[in-house]
């Protein structure tokens, strides 16, 4: 109850904080807003990705999982039903779209995903790679069985799916990349591991690299988490979404961050 709370207080903190677009005076911000924030145009593979969702909803399924993370506040046994899994732990479609244009709008060519899932999220990143290549890396055998079966039912050959957990893993899937573009850390969500792997990102990314971290309200050591990012050297600007944030390294903008809403 006191961590809901304190979740329901955060949230009311966001929506006073908050801005929308017509309060932006960054000329950067303002058309990220425009262009990436809000809701764009349907694509037909939209439906696609979507279908693969409905069908996890409706799953009769059960899986054991392997939770390398942080753990789930839902689930405290490891055999969970698929359906309870997609409904909880599923990037809603808004958030997953949002992603797809981060990737296709900034031209994002090699996109890191730390925690695949069932590959929904996975799917939207690919499609705004159009040209480019998603890595991602996930610690649950069975998760990444279903999500393996849903590339390979999109006929995608642009996903490089490692599995194990991202801190054996992580270091030689950045070196197979020799750059990061776009990094979406979804997964371990707690301070002291989402500094390491941050920082580990950084090691590789460029004045255009763009960072996308989870659930930065999720607890006291996720707001932590986002406190150290905003404070970090190397990131000049960053944008509080509430659920997500986002972290930009451009090298010719003087240190701001935004909350917005959009």
């Amino acid at each position: 109850m006191g961590e809901q709370l304190k979740r329901i207080g955060s949230y009311l903190e966001h929506l006073v904080k908050a801005r929308g677009r017509h309060g932006i005076h960054s000329p950067f911000v303002y058309d990220l807003i425009t262009h990436v924030l809000r809701p764009g145009v349907e694509v037909p593979e939209f439906a696609h990705i979507e279908a693969l969702r409905t069908d996890l909803l409706e799953s009769d399924q059960t899986i054991t999982v392997n939770d390398l993370g942080a753990g789930s506040r839902v689930f405290h046994r490891p055999t969970r039903a698929v359906s309870e899994i997609a409904r909880t732990a599923l990037k809603p479609a808004a958030q997953a779209r949002l992603l797809y244009r981060l990737a296709r709008y900034f031209q994002a060519e090699q996109v890191l995903e730390l925690g695949t899932s069932f590959g929904i999220t996975t799917l939207y990143l690919a499609l705004g790679a159009e040209e480019g290549m998603v890595h991602t890396i996930e610690g649950c055998p069975q998760t990444q069985r279903f999500a393996q079966h849903h590339f390979d039912r999109s006929g995608r050959s642009d996903i490089h799916t490692v599995l194990g957990s991202f801190r054996s893993r992580l270091p030689e899937v950045l070196r197979q990349m020799g750059t990061v573009d776009l990094a979406f850390i979804d997964g371990h969500h707690a301070l002291e591991p989402t500094m390491e792997y941050t920082e580990a990102i950084l090691g590789f990314a460029h004045p255009g690299t763009i960072l996308v971290l989870d659930d930065i309200h999720w607890s006291r050591g996720m707001e932590q988490a986002w406190a150290w990012v905003k404070a970090h050297p190397r990131i000049t600007v960053t944008v509080d979404l509430y659920d997500l944030g986002l972290a930009f390294l451009r090298t010719e903008q003087v240190k701001e961050h935004f909350t917005l809403r959009y």
